[in-house]
C-alpha cells in the first residue's frame, strides 16, 4: 500500500520542477520531501508549527512561490500517509514505532536511489542532514535514520563521518585534514624570498589547507568529497558573501560548482580554481609557468596575425580562447605550441624559450588539432598502443600496455577498445568518443601543457560537456590546458579558469576570469545591468553576449544597423592595454623543468613500429587488400588474353604478333599499379604526420616503413601478374627476368607516387596528375612511336633522344625486349654468331659502299681540281671516323696512313691507298661473316642431333618470337644507314649493333651498354638506371623537394598579387 501510494504521488508531481530552478532536480526534491515527511512523522503528535516553518523555509530556498506551494502540499500528503501508518503502531505494544520509522526510511531510500546518481545521493544526504539539524537537536532516532540512509546510498564510513561532522557539529577534529580547506584572514602562508624557508614549517604545523583572504571576517570551510569530486562550503560569520549573485547564509551548505566565484565587500574574489589548486596542485605536482612576453606575429606580405600580447599561466588552470571566425585563434595556438616562429617577443616554459630550448622541452607540450589524428583502420586500443610505442623508448611491453589500459579507463573507452575507429562518415564509434581518443593520444605521454584546437567542434552538447570535463580533470593532475572554444554552453563556460578573447586582426582584448568577462564588456558597452554576469534566477550565463557586445553595430538615422562596428578592434585593444595588461602580474619562473617519461625511440625502432602499424592498418581494410591483390592477376589475364594471337587455330609463341604490344603494356600496367597504390599513402596521413612532426619523430623512418610495405606489395602484384600472363601466353624460361623488370618498374612508380603524395594536398589533384605522368610514358617509351619518327627537334639518329631517356618505360621496355630476344633458350646459342654475321653484312653491304662513294667523290674533286671545301672536308672526316670505328670496335686491321687521311694532308695517293684498304677490309668481313655462319650452322646441327629436328623446330616456336625479332632488328626501316654530323649511323639490326659511347648512351634495343670501356648487359644496365632513379626519388622524398618547390612558387605568386 505504501509503495503504490508513493508511486501515485510521485507521478502526480513529476516533471513540475523546471530547468529554471537552480540547484535541484525533481527526483532529488521528491526524495527529500519523502524523507522530510518521514522524519516529521516520527513525532507522536500532528505536524508541528516548527516542522511546518522549517519545511517552508527550506522549500523557499530553492523554489518559486507556485512550486513551493505544490511541493509543500506534497510534503503534507506524505506526512499524513506516514503519520497514519506510524500512528497505528503506537496503539500496538508489539510493534516498535522507532524501528518502523527506520524501516520506512530504508524503504524510501531503496526506492528512490535507483533514480539518483552518486552526486544526487550525496546531495540528498546533505539536505537531509541540514533538515535534521534545523532544530539543532539530533535525536537517537534521527541518528539511526542518518546511518540507514547513508548505508542505503552506499556512502563510505569516512565520507559519512566527514559529512556528518561538517554539517551537524561544525567540528573539524574528526574530519580527515586532507579533505578540509579554511579561508580566513589569518596569514599562514609566506610569499617572497622566505617562502622556501617556511615551506617545511607550513607542511608540518598546518595540516589543514589554508587560503588567506584579506578583510574576510569569519571563515569559510570547504570540504572535498572524493567520491563525486566536488566541494561544499559552509560559512561561519556575519559578512555578506555571494555565490553567483545568491547570498551565502551562515551555517548553510552550498555546492561549489565549476566556475563559481565567491564575492564579498572589500575582499578579492575566491575563484573555483583557487580552491582546486589548494587541494590538488600545491605540493603535489611540478610547478609550470607558461609565459609570453610581448609576442607578435604577422603573416608573410600581410597585416594579419597576432598583435602584441603577453600572458602568464600556471599549471592547474584551464584557459579558453574565444573570438569570431578568422581572428587568429588557431594562429595563436600554433605560436604557443612552437609550430610557428614568432616575429617578436618570447614564449617560455619555466624560463626556457620554446624555440631555443626546443629539444629540452620535448614532451612538455601536447597539441591536439581540430582534425582527427586517428588511423581509421586500426582499433581504439591499437591507435593508443602504437602511439605509446613511439613515445616511450624506455618502457617495457608491460608498461606500455598498462599505460594504454589506464588511458582507456580514464577516458571511459575501455568497452570499445576492440572496435575499429572508422571515419566520420562510416562511424563505428561516436563523435565524442573520437574526440576523447584524439585527446588520449596526447594524454598518453602525460604532457604538462595541453593545447587543443576546438575540442568540442561538431559534438553534441552532452559529448561537449564530457570532453571539457575530461580536460578539466587534467588540470587537477597539475596540467595547464589551453583550448579554443566556440559557442560554449553556460556549464562549459564556467569550467574554464581563464579566458582569452581575440578580435579581428589578431587583437587580444581580454584576459581574465570567464565570468568576469561578461561584466567587463558590459561595463565598457555602458549597459544598465553591467554588474550582472549571470541570470539572477537560473544562474545561466549568456556566453554569446561577449561576441555580441564586441561586434555591436552602429545604428543609422532610420534605426537600422550599419556595417560599421560601435567599437572597433583597435579601441578594444586600447581598453585591454589600459585596464588589463597594465595590471597583469608575472610570476617568476622556477628555471627548472619537470621530469617526463616521453622519450623518442631510435630510428630503427620507429621504423619497426611504423611498419607494423602501417601493415595492420592495411590488412584490416579488406576492400583495399582485395582490390590490390586481385588487380594484378585480373589485369594480367585481360592483357594476355586479348594479346594472344592464334594462327591457324593453333597457338604458337613464335607466331604471336601481338607479343611486343603485351610486353610494353605489361610495363605500363606495372608502372600504373606502382603509382596508384602509393599515390594516397602520405596525403591521407597528412594530419597524423603534423602531429608526429610535432613530436619530432623520424621522417625517414616513416618513409622507409611506407617504402618497404609498397615494395613488398608491388613484388606480390608483379609476381602474380607474371605468373598469370606467362601461363596464358606460354612465355617460357623468362619468369624471373619479367618479374625483376616489372617489379623494378612498379617500385619506381611507388617512389613517384610517394613524392606526389607528399607534395600535393589534394587526392583529386594527385589522380589528375597520374594520367599526366602515364601519357608521356606511353608516347615516349619507344614502342608506340619510333624515336626516329618523333618531332625533328627531339630526335637523335644515333642515340635514344634525351626526352626518351627520361621515360621509365624506355628503359624497362628495352630491357625486357632485348633480354627476351637474345637470352631465350633458342636464340642464346646463336646470338654471338648472328651479331658477327649482321655486322659483316652491314659493313659489306652498306658501310663500305658508302665510304667508297665518298672516297670516289673526294678523288674526283682532287683530280679535277674542283674541291668543295665543305663537302670534301666532311667526307674525309666521315671516312676517317668510320675506319677508326672499324678498327676499334670490330677488330679490323688498322689503316697505316689513317693519320694522313685528313683535309690538310690528304692527296690522291692517300685516297687511292684508302680505296685499296676498303677493298681489303671487305674481304676481311666476308671471311668473318662466313666463319660465323659456319659456326652457327655447326651449333644448329649439333643441337639438332642431340634433340632432333622436330624438337629444334619446337624450341624455336616455344622461345623465339618473330614479331619481336623483326622489331629489335628494325626490319621495317627502309634506310639502313644515315649520315649524321661526321659519321655514318647504322640502322640495320640495332639488336646486333654494339654502341660506341662509353657513358652508356646507345641506340634503342642495344644488346649491351658501354660504361667506362666496360661492356654491360642491357638488362642489368637498365635495371641500375631504374634503381638509381628510385634512390634519387628517395632523397627528393626525404627532403620533400616537390612540396617545398610548390610552396616556394606559391609564395612568389602571393607576393606578386600583393
Amino acid at each position: 500500500m505504501a509503495e503504490s501510494f508513493m508511486e501515485f504521488l510521485f507521478a502526480r508531481f513529476c516533471c513540475k520542477f523546471t530547468s529554471k530552478d537552480i540547484f535541484m532536480s525533481d527526483p532529488i526534491l521528491n526524495a527529500l520531501v519523502h524523507l522530510f515527511a518521514l522524519i516529521a512523522s516520527s513525532n507522536k503528535g500532528k505536524l508541528s508549527k516548527v516542522s511546518k516553518r522549517i519545511v517552508h523555509q527550506y522549500l523557499e530556498r530553492y523554489l518559486n512561490k507556485d512550486l513551493e506551494k505544490e511541493y509543500y502540499k506534497l510534503f503534507e500528503n506524505y506526512h499524513q500517509f506516514y503519520y497514519h501508518e506510524i500512528h497505528d503502531t503506537w496503539q500496538s505494544p508489539k510493534i516498535n514505532p522507532d524501528k518502523l520509522i527506520i524501516h520506512q526510511a530504508t524503504n524510501v531510500c531503496r526506492k528512490i536511489k535507483q533514480g539518483l546518481n552518486r552526486k544526487d545521493r550525496i546531495f540528498v544526504f546533505l539536505q537531509l542532514l541540514e533538515f535534521i539539524n534545523e532544530d539543532v537537536i539530533i535525536t537517537d532516532q534521527e541518528s539511526e535514520i542518518i546511518k540507514e540512509v547513508s548505508g542505503s546510498f552506499n556512502i563510505k564510513d569516512e565520507e559519512l563521518i566527514n559529512l556528518s561532522e561538517f554539517v551537524l557539529t561544525g567540528s573539524l577534529e574528526k574530519i580527515n585534514p586532507e579533505s578540509i580547506l579554511i579561508a580566513d584572514n589569518q596569514l599562514k602562508e609566506w610569499d617572497g624570498p622566505i617562502s622556501w624557508f617556511m615551506k617545511k614549517d607550513k607542511q608540518t604545523k598546518h595540516t589543514i589547507r589554508h587560503l588567506y583572504k584579506e578583510n574576510l571576517y569569519g571563515r569559510m570551510l570547504f570540504l572535498y568529497i572524493p567520491s563525486i569530486e566536488e566541494f561544499i562550503l559552509k560559512f561561519e560569520g556575519e559578512q555578506n558573501l555571494f555565490i553567483g549573485g545568491h547570498k551565502v547564509n551562515q551555517g548553510r551548505i552550498y555546492f561549489i560548482e565549476a566556475g563559481s566565484i565567491i564575492r564579498g565587500p572589500n575582499i578579492d574574489p575566491i575563484y573555483y580554481n583557487d580552491i582546486v589548486n589548494k587541494f590538488f596542485i600545491e605540493d603535489h605536482f611540478p610547478e609550470i609557468v607558461f609565459s609570453g612576453k610581448s609576442i607578435e606575429y604577422n603573416f608573410h606580405n600581410s597585416k594579419n596575425g597576432i598583435r602584441e600580447f603577453s600572458f602568464c599561466e600556471e599549471s592547474g588552470n584551464m584557459v579558453g580562447i574565444m573570438g569570431g571566425s578568422g581572428v587568429g585563434k588557431s594562429t595563436l595556438l600554433n605560436l604557443i605550441n612552437g609550430k610557428v616562429q614568432l616575429v617578436k617577443g618570447q614564449i617560455a616554459i619555466n624560463g626556457f624559450d620554446i624555440y631555443k630550448s626546443r629539444f629540452r622541452l620535448q614532451g612538455i607540450i601536447g597539441f591536439v588539432p581540430q582534425d582527427d589524428l586517428l588511423i581509421e583502420e586500426l582499433s581504439v586500443y591499437q591507435n593508443l598502443y602504437y602511439n605509446a610505442k613511439l613515445c616511450f623508448a624506455d618502457y617495457t611491453e608491460e608498461q606500455i600496455e598498462q599505460s594504454v589500459d589506464k588511458i582507456l579507463t580514464d577516458l571511459d573507452l575501455k568497452d570499445i577498445g576492440y572496435l575499429q575507429v572508422g571515419n566520420p562518415l562510416n562511424k563505428t564509434i561516436s563523435g565524442g568518443q573520437r574526440k576523447r581518443l584524439n585527446i588520449g593520444l596526447e594524454l598518453l605521454r602525460e604532457p604538462y601543457i595541453l593545447i587543443l584546437d576546438e575540442p568540442t567542434s561538431g559534438l553534441s552538447s552532452t559529448d561537449s560537456k564530457m570532453v571539457i570535463e575530461l580536460l578539466k580533470s587534467q588540470t587537477r593532475k597539475g596540467r595547464l590546458v589551453i583550448a579554443t572554444i566556440h559557442q560554449p554552453s553556460s556549464e562549459i563556460f564556467r569550467m574554464f579558469d581563464k579566458l582569452w578573447v581575440l578580435d579581428k586582426g589578431g587583437y587580444p582584448i581580454y584576459t581574465g576570469n570567464p565570468v568576469d568577462a561578461i561584466v567587463y564588456f558590459k561595463t565598457i558597452n555602458a549597459q544598465v545591468n553591467a554588474a550582472e554576469s549571470e541570470c539572477s534566477k537560473c544562474s545561466n550565463i549568456e556566453t554569446d553576449l561577449i561576441l555580441k557586445i564586441i561586434e555591436t553595430k552602429t545604428i543609422d538615422e532610420r534605426g537600422n544597423p550599419t556595417s560599421q562596428r560601435k567599437t572597433n578592434p583597435i579601441e578594444w585593444y586600447r581598453y585591454y592595454k589600459e585596464k588589463i595588461e597594465s595590471s597583469l602580474i608575472e610570476k617568476k619562473p622556477t628555471n627548472k623543468l619537470p621530469e617526463i617519461n616521453f622519450k623518442i625511440p631510435s630510428d630503427n625502432k620507429q621504423f619497426i613500429t611504423f611498419s607494423i602499424r602501417n601493415f595492420l592498418a592495411k590488412v584490416s581494410n579488406t576492400q583495399y587488400m582485395a582490390i590490390n591483390l586481385l588487380e594484378a592477376p585480373l589485369l594480367a589475364f585481360i592483357l594476355s588474353y586479348f594479346t594472344k594471337y592464334v594462327k591457324n587455330d593453333i597457338y604458337a609463341f613464335q607466331d604471336n604478333k601481338n607479343f611486343p604490344v603485351f610486353v610494353f603494356m605489361a610495363i605500363v600496367v606495372a608502372l600504373f599499379m606502382g603509382l596508384t597504390v602509393s599515390a594516397e599513402e602520405i596525403v591521407r596521413d597528412r594530419k597524423i604526420l603534423e602531429r608526429e612532426s610535432f613530436l619530432n619523430l623520424s621522417w625517414p623512418a616513416y618513409l622507409s616503413s611506407k617504402i618497404i610495405y609498397l615494395f613488398a606489395l608491388s613484388a606480390i602484384q608483379t609476381f602474380s601478374f607474371v605468373l598469370i600472363s606467362s601461363y596464358v601466353l606460354d612465355i617460357k624460361g623468362m619468369f624471373l627476368v619479367y618479374w625483376l623488370v616489372l617489379f623494378s618498374t612498379s617500385a619506381l612508380g611507388n617512389m613517384i607516387g610517394l613524392n606526389i603524395s607528399s607534395g600535393l594536398d589534394s587526392v583529386v589533384a594527385i589522380y589528375i596528375l597520374v594520367p599526366l605522368i602515364l601519357v608521356p610514358q606511353l608516347l615516349l617509351g619507344g614502342a608506340m612511336i619510333s624515336f626516329d619518327d618523333l618531332n625533328k627537334g627531339l630526335t637523335n639518329k644515333k642515340y635514344v633522344p634525351l626526352v626518351g631517356d627520361l621515360m621509365i618505360t624506355r628503359w624497362t621496355y628495352e630491357a625486357l625486349s632485348v633480354e627476351q630476344f637474345k637470352s631465350n633458350k633458342f636464340e642464346k646459342y646463336f646470338f654471338d654468331d648472328e651479331q658477327i654475321i649482321s655486322s659483316s653484312n652491314y659493313t659489306n653491304s652498306f658501310l663500305l659502299p658508302a665510304l667508297g662513294l665518298k672516297l670516289n667523290e673526294c678523288t674526283q674533286m682532287v683530280i679535277n681540281n674542283n674541291i668543295n671545301n665543305e663537302v670534301f672536308n666532311r667526307n674525309i672526316r666521315i671516312i676517317q671516323n668510320e675506319i677508326k670505328k672499324l678498327v676499334q670496335f670490330q677488330n679490323a686491321i688498322p689503316f697505316d696512313k689513317l693519320d694522313l687521311l685528313n683535309p690538310e694532308s690528304v692527296n690522291p695517293e692517300i685516297l687511292e691507298e684508302a680505296t685499296g684498304y676498303l677493298t681489303f677490309i671487305k674481304q676481311f668481313f666476308i671471311n668473318l661473316g662466313s666463319e660465323a655462319m659456319r659456326h652457327k650452322d655447326y651449333i644448329y646441327d649439333s643441337i639438332s642431333k642431340q634433340i632432333g629436328n622436330e624438337e629444334m623446330i619446337k624450341l624455336r616456336k616455344d622461345y623465339y618470337n618473330d614479331k619481336l625479332a623483326n622489331m629489335v632488328s628494325n626490319k621495317t626501316e627502309i634506310k639502313k644507314i644515315y649520315e649524321a654530323d661526321d659519321e655514318l649511323v647504322r640502322k640495320l639490326d640495332p639488336i646486333f649493333t654494339m654502341p660506341v659511347n662509353r657513358f652508356g648512351r646507345a641506340q634503342f634495343y642495344a644488346p649491351y651498354k658501354i660504361l667506362n670501356h666496360q661492356t654491360v648487359n642491357t638488362l642489368w644496365f637498365n635495371m641500375v638506371v631504374i634503381w638509381l632513379g628510385a634512390v634519387f626519388l628517395y632523397f627528393t622524398l626525404v627532403f620533400d623537394i616537390l612540396r617545398k618547390t610548390l610552396i616556394y612558387f606559391r609564395n612568389i605568386r602571393l607576393a606578386l598579387k600583393t
